[in-house]
Formats: structure tokens, C-alpha cells, sequence
């Protein structure tokens, strides 16, 4: 039954994650470059500019997020090394700093991220100002989990494959 446990958590949060920090270098492929949604964009609902926002898939790399974060959490537990990666001890620093930029990759997802995008989509009351605003701060906010998403990758992989270097 443990083992089941194990395949289960690994690979739920192995698709979870892949998904989650996939989303972040599709966005950087679609649009490499920042260009801000204007005005005019925002005031009309068929505008090219925001429907190609509103057509982006939200919902799925969001729940991938916390699927990710939670099966890690529980692969920590159940190997008994959840503690001392919460509290960077030893060897288990490198897989809990992995944890700790994951868990800031979260917070910035739903915390900063997520609730501007809604104003942004007008899933929630907003100015035409204000949602331009929430168009910059979703970008920033975006580009930032993708570049912490780097270490985050090299934490979890040097945990298990490169424990030479932290021996």
C-alpha cells in the first residue's frame, strides 16, 4: 500500500507540476514580450487584445498549482523528512528550499496573480484604469513564477540526483 502511496503522490505531482510551471514558459513562448492592454482593449469585450487573454486557460494551471504543492507536502510526510525540510536541516536544505520557492510560486499565484486577473477579465467589478493596472501586475506576477520556477526545478532535481553537491 505504501508503494501505491508513493507511485501516486510522485506522479499526480509530477503532471501537476508540469502543468502548472508549463503554463508559465507556454505564456513566455506566446508572448515574449510584454505589451500592455490598452483602453481600448478593455472597453470593448471583442477586442482581439482581451479576447486572447480571455482565452487562456486559468483555471487548470491554478488547481495544477496546489495539486503540486500539496502531493509534495505529502511525499515530505510520509517519508518522514517534512520537518527538517521546513527548517532547511542538512540535507533535506536543498529539497526544502525547493519546497519554500514553491510555496512562494503559490502565494504569488493565488495571492497577487489570481485576484488582479479577475479584475482584469471583469470576473470582478473593476475601473478601465484599474484593470490596465491588473494587466501589468498579472504580467510581472507571471514572469515572476516562471523565472523562480528555475531554481525551484534545479532544488527538486539536486534532491534527489545531485546530492554530491550538497553532500
Amino acid at each position: 500500500m505504501e508503494h501505491a502511496f508513493d507511485f501516486t503522490m510522485r506522479w499526480a505531482h509530477f503532471i501537476a507540476a508540469l502543468i502548472w510551471v508549463g503554463h508559465n514558459y507556454a505564456s513566455v513562448v506566446q508572448r515574449p514580450t510584454y505589451r500592455p492592454l490598452t483602453r481600448d482593449d478593455l472597453v470593448s469585450t471583442e477586442s482581439s487584445a482581451f479576447m486572447a487573454v480571455l482565452n487562456r486557460e486559468h483555471g487548470t494551471f491554478r488547481y495544477a498549482s496546489i495539486i503540486a504543492w500539496v502531493t509534495g507536502v505529502m511525499m515530505l510526510w510520509q517519508r518522514g523528512w517534512l520537518v527538517d525540510a521546513l527548517a532547511l536541516n542538512g540535507y533535506f536544505a536543498v529539497i526544502g528550499t525547493g519546497f519554500w520557492i514553491g510555496t512562494l510560486m503559490l502565494a504569488n499565484l493565488w495571492l497577487v496573480l489570481w485576484p488582479h486577473q479577475q479584475k482584469l477579465l471583469g470576473f470582478v467589478p473593476a475601473t478601465v484604469e484599474e484593470r490596465v493596472r491588473c494587466s501589468r501586475i498579472t504580467h510581472l506576477s507571471s514572469r515572476t513564477n516562471t523565472m523562480l520556477s528555475i531554481p525551484l526545478l534545479f532544488f527538486m532535481a539536486a534532491s534527489s540526483h545531485g546530492s554530491a553537491l550538497f553532500g
